[in-house]
């Protein structure tokens, strides 16, 4: 009985499939793009992709193009409420002698502050 090597990588519908030694098998020879650190946004904007944008999430895993989208959703977000929120804080009145002479009301103005601007993201960069 004669055995025949499989050659090592084979080309089919345009895509380029390599020979995996150990279950004989043929796999996918894909590169993943580098993956940057996942955050809060980038999640959320995944969880609104799948749930309510199927199509375009789909589109975007098959195009290679999700985590670049994710990424630079996550990064868009942090920038909007790192201009944001001083200024928030600046219209609201909420100072540095404010958080000496009372910290507390301090602390609640600026998480009032924070969910403000967060609300603000969330609608226009995340659930859109």
């Amino acid at each position: 009985m004669t055995t025949t090597a499989l050659p090592q990588t084979m080309t089919e519908n345009g895509i380029t499939y390599r020979l995996d030694e150990a279950t004989q098998t043929y796999l996918p020879d894909w590169e993943l793009p580098e993956q940057k650190p996942i955050g809060k946004y980038w999640l959320l904007r995944l969880d609104y992709l799948k749930k309510h944008r199927k199509a375009t999430y789909q589109a975007m895993l098959l195009r290679g193009t999700l985590n670049a989208h994710l990424s630079d959703t996550d990064k868009t977000a942090h920038e909007r409420l790192n201009v944001m929120l001083p200024r928030l804080a600046k219209s609201a009145g909420v100072t540095e002698k404010l958080k000496a002479e009372n910290p507390m009301k301090w602390v609640g103005l600026m998480n009032t502050l924070k969910a403000q601007a967060e609300e603000t993201v969330l609608d226009e960069l995340i659930y859109c």
